[in-house]
Order: C-alpha cells, then sequence, then structure tokens
C-alpha cells in the first residue's frame, strides 16, 4: 500500500517531490532482507490471472474503502468524497467535508469506516490542514454519515482527533494512511514532509507511524507513553513517506514506504523501534549524496524487503478471499511509477516479491471486495476504478 528528515536546497526538495509522485530514479542500493529484484512482469493479458472491468471514473482518487453494505466511499484530493454503488453504478457526493489544503501532495487522504460501523455510522477521514505562515500539516478527523436512500450522504460535525506537529511549509509527504488495529486500536501514518530530521525527533510526530484509542486519545500501553506529549502518541519512528498500512493475517502490522532516490521499503512494523531514516536507507539523496545503507548499522530496523529500481507503492492490503487463492495471505500493493499490482509473499517477518503485473497506468489504491475481488483505483485525472476478478 506505503518516512523522513534532513534539509536540502530548494532545488532538491523540488526534485525529491517530483521523484515521489513519478517514483523517483533508482540507484544501485541492496536489501537487508528478502529480495529487491523483481519476477518477470506479467505485461500480457494472458499472462494475468484476472480480467479487469471499469467501473467508474474519478478526479484525482486518493482512497476508498467498502461499506458493511457493499457500496464504496471514494476520496478525491481536491476535496470531495463520493459513496459509489457497485450494483448500480450510482455514484453521489457526500457532504460534510472540511476545506482540504489542496496541493502538491496534499488535499482530502485516507477514508476508512470504524470496525463497527453498522452501529456508531463513524467514517474517519484525513486531509492537508492549512496554517499560519503558509505552512500545512495533516489531520484525522471522525464524523458520522448519514446515507440517503438516493445514494450518497452526509457527515456531521466533523471532529478532529489528531494533528501532525508541528506543520511545516512545503506539499509533500502527509503519509497519512490509516488502519484499525484487531483490537480497535487506530494506526496513522506520519510522513517527515520532506524534512528529514523530524523522524528522528521526539518532539514532534513527523515521520512516525501514530497508535491511538477511536477517539483520539493516547492508549497507556504505548511505547513512549511515559514521555508524555505527541511523543506518547509514536508507536514507531524513523520514516519517510508511509503511503501503505495494513495488518496481515496473523495480526501483525507492516508498512510500505517510499525511499529516496532508490530503496523502497516494505516493512514489519515492532512496537517502539526505530527504522532510521533520514541515518539510514537503501536509497540516496536526490542530488546524489548518499546514505548509508541499513546494513552499516544494525540497531535500526531494516526493512523485509527494499526495491532499487524503485516500485513507488501507493498503498498496502493483505488479500484474504477466496477467488484468488494463490494470492490467499499474501500483500498487494499498488505501484505508481512501476504502474503494477505487486504481489508480495508474506511467512512471519520474511517478504519477498512473487508477482508484478503492469497495469499500464499509475495504481494509486487497491482494496479487497466484500466477496473477494480486487478492486484497483488508477491515479490522476479520468481515473478509472477497476474490479480485478480470476480469468
Amino acid at each position: 500500500m506505503p518516512t523522513s528528515s534532513r534539509m536540502l536546497g530548494l532545488l532538491t526538495v523540488a526534485l525529491a517531490l517530483a521523484a515521489c509522485q513519478n517514483g523517483g530514479p533508482a540507484n544501485a542500493a541492496t536489501p537487508a532482507v528478502g529480495k529487491a529484484s523483481a519476477p518477470a512482469s506479467a505485461n500480457s493479458d494472458d499472462a494475468q490471472p484476472f480480467q479487469v472491468t471499469e467501473f467508474a471514473r474519478f478526479n484525482e482518487p486518493w482512497a476508498m474503502s467498502f461499506l458493511p453494505h457493499g457500496s464504496i466511499l471514494v476520496s478525491e484530493r481536491g476535496g470531495k468524497l463520493f459513496l459509489f454503488d457497485p450494483e448500480s453504478k450510482n455514484k453521489r457526493l457526500v457532504s460534510g467535508i472540511p476545506t482540504v489544503a489542496y496541493g502538491g501532495q496534499g488535499g482530502l487522504g485516507d477514508v476508512v469506516p470504524h470496525p463497527d460501523f453498522s452501529q456508531n455510522r463513524w467514517v474517519y477521514f484525513s486531509y492537508a490542514e492549512a496554517g499560519p505562515d503558509d505552512t500545512r500539516g495533516a489531520v484525522v478527523a471522525r464524523a458520522t454519515l448519514t446515507l440517503f436512500k438516493a445514494g450518497g450522504g452526509s457527515l456531521s460535525t466533523p471532529e478532529i482527533i489528531w494533528r501532525q506537529v508541528p506543520k511545516v511549509k512545503g506539499g509533500g509527504h502527509y503519509s497519512h494512511r490509516m488502519v484499525f488495529s484487531p483490537d480497535g486500536k487506530l494506526f496513522i501514518s506520519s510522513g517527515e514532509r520532506q524534512k528529514f530530521d523530524p523522524a528522528q525527533d521526539m518532539r514532534g510526530n513527523l515521520g512516525k507511524i501514530i497508535r491511538l484509542n477511536d477517539d483520539g486519545s493516547v492508549p497507556a500501553d504505548n511505547p513512549f507513553a511515559a514521555q508524555g506529549g505527541v511523543a506518547a502518541q509514536v508507536w514507531s519512528l524513523g520514516h519517510r513517506n508511509i503511503l501503505g498500512l495494513a495488518f496481515d493475517p496473523l495480526g501483525q502490522l507492516w508498512d510500505d514506504e517510499m525511499g529516496p532516490k532508490g530503496g523502497d521499503e516494505l516493512n514489519l512494523i515492532v512496537k517502539g523501534d526505530n527504522y532510521g531514516y533520514p541515518i539510514v536507507s537503501n536509497g540516496d539523496h536526490y542530488d546524489g549524496r548518499p546514505i548509508p545503507d541499513h546494513d552499516t548499522a544494525p540497531q535500526y530496523h531494516a526493512p523485509a524487503i527494499s526495491w532499487t529500481p524503485v516500485i513507488s507503492p501507493s498503498s498496502l492490503i493483505f488479500y484474504t478471499g477466496a477467488r484468488f487463492p494463490a494470492w490467499q495471505g499474501n500483500a498487494l500493493i499498488g505501484g505508481l511509477s512501476s504502474q503494477s499490482l505487486v504481489v508480495v509473499q508474506v511467512d512471519g517477518d520474511f517478504a519477498q516479491e512473487k508477482a508484478r503485473y503492469d497495469m499500464g497506468q499509475r495504481i494509486r489504491e487497491v482494496e479487497q471486495g466484500p466477496d473477494g475481488a480486487v478492486w484497483v483505483l488508477e491515479d490522476g485525472k479520468n481515473a478509472r476504478l477497476l474490479k480485478l476478478t480470476p480469468r
């Protein structure tokens, strides 16, 4: 599906932003664990184990989530949220989204229903919020969703339950993916906002994975709870730009995140661990300056897989359906610059790429439908919502 820190000049930052959106150039970094080299891509339709059906189109979509009754919430980065019914193909607006700071990589982000949505109707959504002096930061809000018989709906009295601290200038690396754990805790990815060093700074929550109760309060058993303040929110640190966050069938948390020039990562997330950015990375700076690889500093948690050339991971799920038996228990990753669906075999803490399917377009989001089909959102303007079913 899917983080952090050191200031560069304006040209370098501009290049970094472009590369994060487009995947970036490659270098020759070596993965600490797993394999960076990909299996041969399945480029022909005959080589793919699925057929593709288009269902709808959206303008710069960023995320989607299924509701219990089978409809799909789809966010657009410009600030619109839609409810789409796959049966009728009815696409209707959901009102109540606050004003978002649209630009760069910012705007409306993830959208996730509460695990008990059928009872409480809560929907959680993330977006970029403007601050003073041209600063911005990600926030997470929750609201009650009222559904209309004609389609669509409204979000009532959105309440912000989390903010990135501090707000900074620039438009990159918000991350702001969300996932609920099996025990109902809310995990949020917080990118380092292309500022590098904050990923190691516990005075802020940039470059971290956050763990909260569903109301935004801090669980007492968080690893840094005794430090108080924003440090108490932190579950892990030393991340760059986390765009995928998912629990595997064993209940383990994984992320995928964009590396700098090379070194995209899939990580098994361990409570309290430091993943090393920007002190170590299997990629380098965009201006050519090297970053020490993970194997030079074993005190930092190394990735299960690092990719060079990059795949530009945008999203992450673990497949649990029956329609693609060969994928059961595997991770599915959307690729932006790689324009691919990447299948990763996971066994405990070991992972390796199993297959890569050429989708012909940048893939922004992957989700599993209620019937075990896989749904894919393309990236950009006039992007397609696709359903993948077995051949």
